[in-house]
């Protein structure tokens, strides 16, 4: 059995066609099923079901074989035991640093003064700033990081960033880009050697259709 962890949402929308092109179907809606289980059109492959942020955690442990996951949540995992064959070029965004429109963060960068940042990225926050000389205490939340520059918990926040609609219907702007960020195929080391021929046919046929998509 080959085990593939996903997360809901626009990863699991964006990893379906990869899936299509290794000839495996997802035979059930997460969006509507109530399981956290699903099977596929190969009875050998199943599609588990768990927050993104715990994808790398179950490919390390064993929990799955392989998984879809962005690299801002391998960043912050670390990526101990992982194997990671392909940039799949899904979920594509930018880890960002916003502030409130009347901050002037360059002169306080300029001036060394000491910021305080939110993030739910501390791993990526830290080392980012560190690189510029700029000293930070930082913050660790995990819901909406538009609301802590707002509510003065913090002078700017490190997210991730999309559109950037959610940044100005909060009144805040995007004033550095830290990194790109897509979705990466992450694979169990043991299970790549006692599972080798399904799992290279499930990265080879990923590797394909993502170089396919490229060049279309």
């Amino acid at each position: 059995m080959i085990t593939l962890a996903l997360s809901k949402g626009r990863i699991f929308e964006e990893t379906l066609p990869l899936l299509k092109a290794a000839g495996i179907e997802v035979l059930e809606d997460p969006e509507t099923s109530r399981k956290l289980i699903l099977p596929t059109n190969q009875a050998d492959v199943r599609v588990v079901l768990v927050r993104a942020t715990d994808v790398p955690t179950y490919v390390q442990h064993g929990g799955a074989d392989l998984g879809v996951t962005g690299l801002d949540t391998l960043i912050e995992h670390g990526g101990a035991g992982l194997y990671q064959p392909l940039d799949l070029k899904i979920a594509r965004c930018r880890m960002s640093v916003a502030v409130p429109a009347g901050f002037d963060y360059a002169g306080a960068v300029r001036q060394g003064s000491r910021l305080k940042v939110a993030s739910k990225y501390v791993t990526i926050a830290r080392d980012f700033f560190a690189t510029k000389g700029v000293h930070v205490d930082l913050v660790k939340l995990y819901g909406s990081m538009e609301l802590a520059p707002l509510t003065g918990l913090a002078d700017a926040i490190v997210d991730l960033v999309s559109t950037g609609s959610t940044l100005k219907a909060n009144h805040l702007i995007e004033v550095e880009r830290i990194m790109d960020i897509s979705s990466r195929l992450v694979v169990n080391q043991a299970a790549l050697k006692l599972k080798q021929a399904p799992i290279r046919r499930i990265i080879d046929a990923f590797a394909a259709a993502t170089a396919t998509r490229a060049t279309a």
